[in-house]
């Protein structure tokens, strides 16, 4: 079963589209290239905070449903995910 995210995570990432709008018009204007950086780097922060976010709703339903449940099927395919999903941040 699959849970909706939190709506705040619905936000962060409508504040992120702003920002990366607001980003795009800089560069139109030719604004100064470590003004730019400085948002670009805003942008990853907010980013990574929706990432810690949607993690730890995973972790909050789909990991421990699959704990509750008992299903030993579903409990190694939780933990494969979240093995992968580590094992992409660090390439």
């Amino acid at each position: 079963m699959h849970h909706a995210p939190p709506k705040s995570v619905l936000t962060r990432l409508r504040r992120i589209e702003g920002q990366v709008r607001g980003v795009s018009g800089m560069v139109e204007e030719g604004r100064y290239c470590i003004d730019i950086l400085t948002q670009v780097q805003a942008i990853k922060a907010a980013l990574g905070k929706v990432e810690d976010e949607l993690l730890k709703n995973h972790a909050a339903h789909c990991v421990e449903e699959a704990i509750r449940d008992g299903d030993a099927d579903s409990q190694r395919q939780k933990f494969t995910e979240l093995v992968d999903l580590i094992g992409r941040y660090r390439n």
